[in-house]
């Protein structure tokens, strides 16, 4: 039987103590992560291009890649969801008005109306309000409305166009949303399509307030004024942007007449102003100058909507 041989005087050999994952100490471990050098056990190694990471390096290091964007600053994005959601929208809101017909007509006055006990609107000609009738509209503190009026559509039994009109607006907004979504990101398009929305409503609201206004035209028409300012940067233009703006031009004018063309002018010239913005503005310090611009945009409407208020208030007042 072999004993080991030990020198007398000779120093003992020193123990080293078991190394253990960090996260699980009763588990011992020899290998360490290459990053911060940590030790890991199996369960909580993960590969990496060189070696292994434990879990915190490899979030770290997914927080520090840059997501690639486009020249506008939008994130690159597979699928338009915030079109297929506003279409959505707009089509649930329609199959209420089906449901409900009196909804239209509760909701339509934009800036000034009046609205009787069934719900429906009215014309006070003599300037008396009967027994129960109201005054509705924007200038009577219903603010809300400079919005969901562009959530609203004709009938399908109304005039000329019934269910064309919401079947022309979700084609178009089909046809331009996914665009525009693409290249501005999600954020940035939700930010113009309600300012396009807005403008029309306001510039509705300052020219004609008494009139009804429903339709998704003012919005649309903001998407296509900023699909032509993308084409014009980008020198692409799959949609023939040149040809759909003379033709929005066009059925603004003609349809001036028989629509709300207040809405759809409205809409283009703020889809312009913040198109502008967005599309044109330089890469240092992007994000904020878009910002801003978008809020430059929104308080110039709020302004004008407070001093046609002011003004509409003064004359129902002295008449």
């Amino acid at each position: 039987m072999d004993a080991t041989h030990v020198t007398p005087g000779a120093p003992s050999p020193e123990v080293q103590p078991a190394t253990t994952c960090y996260r699980h100490p009763a588990r011992e471990s020899f290998i360490r992560c290459t990053r911060c050098e940590r030790y890991i056990c199996p369960d909580c190694m993960l590969d990496a291009p060189v070696g292994h990471q434990c879990p915190e390096c490899v979030k770290e290091g997914h927080r520090s890649i840059r997501q690639a964007r486009t020249v506008f600053g939008g994130r690159l994005i597979g699928t338009p969801y915030l079109t297929y959601l506003l279409i959505a929208v707009n089509v649930l809101v329609y199959v209420l008005e089906l449901i409900r017909p009196g909804v239209v007509d509760r909701f339509d006055s934009l800036g000034q109306g009046v609205t009787g006990p069934d719900g429906l609107r009215y014309v006070v000609e003599d300037g008396l309000l009967p027994p129960g009738f109201q005054e509705v509209g924007i200038a009577h503190g219903e603010w809300y409305r400079l919005v969901t009026s562009g959530f609203l559509h004709l009938p399908a039994t109304h005039g000329q166009f019934g269910i064309l009109h919401i079947l022309m607006n979700m084609y178009s907004l089909w046809l331009f949303g996914r665009v525009v979504e693409q290249q501005l990101g999600r954020v940035r398009m939700l930010a113009l399509y309600l300012t396009g929305l807005l403008g029309g409503s306001v510039l509705g609201y300052l020219i004609a307030p008494q009139e009804a206004a429903v339709g998704a035209s003012g919005a649309i028409f903001g998407l296509v004024a900023t699909y032509f300012l993308m084409t014009r940067k980008m020198h692409h233009d799959p949609l023939g942007g040149g040809r759909q703006l003379v033709g929005a031009i066009i059925w603004l004018v003609a349809s001036a007449g028989f629509t709300f063309w207040q809405g759809h002018l409205g809409g283009l010239l703020a889809g312009f102003a913040v198109g502008s913005v967005l599309v044109f503005a330089p890469r240092k310090g992007r994000a904020l100058i878009q910002a801003a611009g978008v809020l430059a945009v929104l308080g110039l409407l709020t302004a004008l909507v407070v001093v046609q208020t002011a003004d509409l208030a003064g004359r129902s007042l002295w008449g």
